[in-house]
């Protein structure tokens, strides 16, 4: 029987990685993967043996890019087998970032931007998804004539931990930079996004389209394009969906008395402050928090941890909105800037509050970096009724990160002293709680032989 948490055995050794099959015709795999760019990266650097990490959904590609890229250089290509969470590792290894680059109908595109945007006045920014970012330059050369308040966006890489970069960088957010004219801020600024699918209507199927609408000024338009025909819709509909989701997920993460934290990515620079940063959250709004190392999230990992309220996953942008089936994990996944808002009686209030996707901004040196009040503080002591369960949730108890009380003991009926946790009281309320240990009431036996075989066919199980 499948379902949700559990699968038949057989499906776990017929199981293929990826798409099955070359999902790039092979006449476009030079332009869509810039392989000139590579091999002259290659070449530069005399590299000899090179790693390629594509994303889940391009694997089906990697064998013919390996293959092509080995010829033109002469270098071993070695195809990561690691889910691509979207950012570089944190240590100084030279990467060269390939988004792609997917045709776009430039005039179909200029033509729906003029629909839109009647009024040539408006400041719009142009935005796109990765693999359209490199035409985006070619439409605001077509719309500029016209418009003189345009602004073009264009990807922000990470730079190397050991690269200087004297100039200053321009405003970064969403993961792309945005050159804007000094004293101009982006909420004063429509959207008009190149990308997508007509036929994807869910947005959470988009990642980087979420986040977007996720952290737009509400008060703005906001569009999308699709490449391919130019067809336009307004995303303001689902932008409202999107918060109040995000809204449902505070509420929880405030209800919660247990937070996962999913660390779900170990290589990626202030991974550990962040880390730090959540735990010390959660400790101060009285709540217990336990860090997970799983790598991609998915529901049968998750359902091991029943006495979890919410979890928290620790990726990169992308990674921590990536797709998720809603009605798939036994407990709700929020992001850390849903836990910070949920945790932190400081964070500004909904609506006013912006929308962060990378962890990095909510520690200390970021703009956007809140400080958790002192202990005396009246925020800490202000009413809060559950929006869930109409309950009046009690003020927590702030304990600083050195306090010893949060190992406190908890005397048992059996003059035992345990440590008092969540999951204790969460196990002792279960009808089977494992195996019991029996000391004492076993005979000693000496050793026979086990069970042979692996767990889905043991030899003794037959063939049923």
């Amino acid at each position: 029987m499948v379902s949700t948490f559990s699968s038949p055995a057989e499906a776990a050794l017929q199981r293929e990685a990826g798409a099955a099959g070359l999902l790039t015709p092979l006449d476009d795999l030079d332009r869509v993967y810039e392989l000139e760019r590579v091999v002259g990266f290659v070449r530069n650097l005399g590299c000899r043996r090179v790693a390629l990490q594509f994303p889940d959904q391009l694997l089906g590609d990697a064998g013919a890019v390996a293959a092509r890229l080995e010829r033109a250089t002469g270098s071993k290509m070695f195809i990561l087998g690691d889910t691509a969470y979207g950012s570089p590792p944190a240590r100084p290894l030279p990467v060269a970032f390939i988004l792609g680059q997917r045709s776009v109908a430039l005039e179909l595109c200029a033509k729906a931007f003029e629909a839109q945007n009647p009024d040539p006045t408006v400041p719009v920014v142009l935005l796109s998804e990765p693999a359209c970012a490199h035409a985006l330059e070619a439409l605001a050369t077509l719309l500029r004539p016209r418009y003189s308040d345009l602004v073009v966006s264009s990807p922000a890489f990470p730079l190397r931990v050991d690269s200087l970069n004297p100039d200053p960088e321009p405003l970064e957010r969403f993961g792309r930079h945005f050159p804007l004219a000094p004293g101009r801020c982006l909420e004063e600024y429509g959207a008009f996004y190149v990308g997508g699918s007509e036929s994807i209507s869910d947005p959470d199927h988009d990642p980087d389209l979420s986040r977007l609408l996720l952290g737009w000024a509400p008060g703005q338009s906001f569009f999308s394009c699709c490449p391919d025909t130019g067809q336009t819709r307004n995303e303001g509909a689902r932008a409202g969906r999107l918060r109040a989701r995000r809204h449902y997920l505070v509420e929880r993460a405030r209800d919660a008395r247990v937070v996962g934290l999913l660390a779900g990515t170990l290589g990626v620079a202030q991974h550990r402050e962040a880390l730090a940063h959540l735990r010390n959250l959660t400790q101060a709004a009285g709540k217990r928090s336990y860090v997970l190392a799983l790598g991609r999230p998915t529901p049968a990992k998750l359902a091991n941890f029943p006495e979890v309220d919410v979890f928290v996953l620790l990726a990169c942008p992308l990674g921590a909105l990536a797709p998720q089936p809603s009605g798939s994990f036994f407990r709700p996944v929020l992001t850390p800037c849903e836990l910070e808002a949920a945790c932190n009686p400081a964070w500004p209030p909904p609506g006013l509050a912006p929308h962060l996707t990378h962890y990095a901004d909510l520690l200390p040196g970021s703009p956007f970096h809140v400080p958790l009040p002192p202990p005396d503080s009246e925020l800490w002591d202000t009413p809060d009724v559950s929006l869930i369960t109409g309950d009046l949730r009690p003020p927590p108890a702030w304990k600083p990160s050195s306090d010893p009380g949060c190992t406190a003991l908890t005397p048992r009926p059996q003059l035992e002293l345990a440590e008092s946790s969540p999951a204790a009281s969460f196990l002792s309320s279960r009808s089977w709680q494992g195996l019991q240990p029996r000391l004492g009431q076993t005979p000693v036996t000496g050793a026979v032989s086990g069970r042979r075989g692996i767990a889905i066919a043991y030899e003794d199980e037959g063939s049923s």
